[in-house]
């Protein structure tokens, strides 16, 4: 169990494969189709969060797009699938009053991870400080200790973000077709100069 804070000037523990250590998870996380993207009131959807904060979080450096950053006025920001993870997990350490500064921490950590190491981690706080758990017995250490006031299971968070996506619209940033809107002059000069 690392302070996310002290984690990132630490060197990045081993991947242990799964069954080698008390796994928090044990359901096999799916594949998800890292070229589609969501837009952002899909991801505000999903992560449940306003535009409001989808876009400052997006200018600030906090959860950045991955699949498609925006390149000037008019252009979608297409978001993947951590990408959504991570604003909701972002949405959850807000709500319970972690610190942005704590959670770019934890934002800097689940980046890193892969996929395979997602499953097992449990982020713990005691609303100062963020912890990554990535075994039972590290969860049960740090609330022993009564460090630990919540815990958000990324695993859990997972699958939840992937029910919600589920039923909502993907698409690929080669998709890219501005919509055609009834009188918008300003639109049909930029596709007349791009033709």
């Amino acid at each position: 169990m690392n302070a996310i804070e002290e984690s990132r000037g630490s060197t990045p523990r081993p991947v242990v494969p799964a069954g080698g250590q008390g796994v928090l998870f044990t359901d096999a996380l799916p594949e998800y189709d890292t070229e589609s993207g969501y837009r952002g009131p899909t991801a505000c959807k999903a992560a449940g969060i306003t535009y409001r904060q989808l876009d400052y979080w997006a200018r600030t450096g906090l959860v950045e797009p991955s699949v498609r950053t925006a390149s000037g006025s008019g252009t979608q920001r297409l978001y993947g699938f951590r990408d959504i993870l991570a604003l909701k997990v972002v949405k959850r350490l807000l709500d319970t009053g972690v610190s942005l500064q704590q959670i770019r921490g934890a934002v800097h950590v689940l980046r890193e991870r892969g996929v395979d190491d997602l499953a097992e981690i449990t982020l713990m706080s005691d609303g100062a400080s963020v912890y990554e758990c990535t075994s039972t017995e590290e969860v049960i250490d740090l609330l022993a200790g009564g460090q630990g006031v919540f815990g958000i299971a990324v695993g859990r968070v997972w699958r939840e973000v992937e029910g919600e996506l589920a039923q909502l619209p993907s698409e690929r940033p080669e998709d890219e077709t501005p919509v055609a809107v009834p009188g918008d002059e300003l639109r049909a000069r930029r596709q007349a100069k791009m033709a």
